[in-house]
């Protein structure tokens, strides 16, 4: 008889959690890929998350997500990052790097990008870009879209000085970003994308900015999801846009990216999005 081996062991971390599609995801990449893991939800005390790491990986445990609040103290438990962990200054995905150190790297740019420009057809590179927000979802992607190479990136944010210090601090990017007011939007000409990264949606609510940011071209994205629209969805439909997406994609993707980077395997996110998108109705 041969000997069978215990799973791999991959959790996700945060406070609430029970909320949280990233159990069945990640079962339905490894199931899709092959691979053997074990992916639990956990819930840790606000004050417990270091300790709580610290025994995951002691006991063997592979690779951790982290979602909210614990994303910038991962970050600042790591030993060695990744790019975009850098950019951010917040870990969703930890693993022990070669030398046995933990190691950080931020997948929701990736998560945001792939989704808007594989899956949805869009184009970023040359685009004028409207990024709604600056609080850490924003901040977790701007440095995925500047990637990109857009002409423009315009961060608008209720607090003018928060949305400067993003700016700032991604100063020599290569693309023209502005930092602004949510009243105080350049609109000369409809934007390509507009991605909210408030947290109006979720709340139920819209984020009042000018009408002439969106035009029927416009790709407005929501990184908020639902089984309904979003109220910024709806607003932007309301003033002629037909491209409108919600952030699932976004979600699906993310948690691709950390698969890959614990396993070396890229999972199809497609089948995924589908999957969840039929029990959010």
């Amino acid at each position: 008889m041969t000997a069978t081996t215990d799973p791999d062991r991959y959790a996700v971390f945060g406070h609430p959690v029970r909320h949280s599609w990233s159990p069945l995801i990640h079962a339905e990449f490894a199931r899709q890929t092959g691979e053997r893991i074990d992916y639990q939800a956990e819930e840790i005390p606000t004050n417990g998350f270091p300790a709580a790491v610290r025994r995951f990986f002691a006991a063997g445990g592979r690779g951790l997500n982290v979602t909210l609040p614990f994303k910038e103290e991962a970050f600042g438990m790591c030993e060695s990052h990744g790019e975009r962990a850098l950019d951010s200054g917040a870990a969703n995905t930890l693993l022990l790097d070669p030398e046995g150190r933990l190691y950080g790297e931020n997948t929701d740019g990736v998560g945001l990008v792939g989704d808007i420009c594989e899956r949805l057809g869009g184009r970023l590179e040359g685009a004028r870009v409207l990024v709604l927000g600056a609080g850490g979802a924003v901040r977790g992607v701007l440095g995925e879209i500047l990637r990109m190479r857009p002409a423009l990136v315009v961060v608008a944010n209720r607090t003018r000085a928060r949305a400067q210090r993003l700016v700032d601090e991604r100063s020599g990017h290569g693309a023209g970003l502005l930092a602004c007011g949510l009243d105080e939007i350049p609109v000369a000409t409809p934007f390509d994308w507009v991605v909210n990264g408030t947290s109006a949606s979720l709340g139920g609510k819209v984020v009042t900015i000018p009408d002439a940011v969106v035009a029927a071209e416009t790709g407005c994205y929501d990184m908020v999801y639902g089984a309904q629209p979003t109220r910024f969805m709806s607003w932007c439909r309301e003033r002629g846009a037909s491209r409108v997406y919600d952030g699932l994609g976004m979600l699906v993707g993310q948690a691709a990216e950390s698969f890959f980077l614990w396993r070396g395997v890229r999972p199809d996110p497609e089948p995924v999005i589908e999957l969840l998108r039929k029990r959010l109705v």
